[in-house]
């Protein structure tokens, strides 16, 4: 079974390295979104490969066996595949003009799914001549067991059924969820980071005390500001935009302090710094 994975920002390398240490996947091949992208994907899962290694977590063997099924490559290496995620920026213009590109790239077998946190799979697919179905992983795709698989009321159930069936394949938990602003985790999660965001802005509490707070008092394993941090502000910032257009709810009105550090580019982990300094 041959795999595809468009994107080689933050999601795409992990959703392929999830593929790749699956026993029934044949091939996965990671290609650029963006052919102006300085990582092609698979360096990113070497280096997981070898901290693994490191900690006793993971063989040579095995890094060598699930390397050995990753391939790079442009966009139109997709051809072929079984199944294509797609996992670019999250911004319905980029996501629809590279599903116009796979469109014509790929033949009939292939099933389309894209991993938007936020976006309307509707909006996504138009122009499309085969259904799309959300497949929604989380970062770490290797460690968070759950897959949001979003459909609508067009969606063909033998493919629900197949996106469902391939989640459980490579590990995970599925589940079903009908098209929504937010769909389910997000809906919760990140407005809840948004209001950390205005507390700490307020000057009520020092983001380590907010965030002890949280995993004291609510028994979370990670508190909201380090956990915007890890998924990273600009995406926290770019699920509220999409909630407050889709529903003209207030409740999704992204705070200014987290406008502004998207703008300085303090996004988190990925840049080094976001509500804590991290060494890249």
């Amino acid at each position: 079974m041959k795999i595809a994975v468009i994107g080689t920002g933050t999601l795409g390398p992990s959703i392929a390295q999830v593929f790749s240490q699956c026993d029934s996947i044949d091939e996965v091949c990671i290609c650029k979104g963006r052919t102006s992208s300085l990582s092609n994907g698979k360096d990113k899962i070497e280096k997981t490969f070898e901290r693994l290694i490191s900690r006793g977590k993971l063989s040579n063997d095995q890094a060598e066996l699930y390397l050995s099924k990753i391939k790079v490559g442009e966009i139109e290496s997709s051809a072929g595949s079984d199944l294509l995620i797609e996992a670019v920026a999250e911004s319905l213009e980029v996501k629809k003009e590279i599903f116009k590109q796979l469109n014509s790239i790929c033949g009939t077998e292939t099933v389309f799914t894209t991993n938007t946190s936020s976006l309307p799979i509707q909006l996504i697919s138009e122009g499309l001549t085969r259904p799309l179905v959300g497949m929604h992983f989380f970062n770490p795709a290797p460690i968070m067991n759950l897959v949001e698989v979003i459909t609508t009321e067009k969606t063909p159930q033998d493919l629900v059924k197949y996106v469902m069936d391939i989640a459980r394949m490579i590990g995970k938990t599925p589940v079903l969820v009908q098209e929504a602003p937010g769909f389910v985790v997000n809906r919760v999660l990140i407005p809840m980071i948004n209001e950390a965001i205005s507390i700490y802005a307020e000057g009520i509490a020092s983001a380590e005390d907010i965030d002890i707070a949280m995993k004291l008092g609510a028994n979370f394993p990670m508190g909201p500001l380090a956990l915007g941090d890890m998924i990273g502000l600009d995406v926290v910032l770019a699920i509220l935009t999409v909630m407050l257009k889709e529903t003209g709810d207030n409740r999704y009105l992204p705070q200014p302090l987290l406008k502004r550090m998207v703008r300085e580019k303090k996004l988190g982990r990925k840049t080094g710094e976001g509500f804590y300094v991290y060494n890249k």
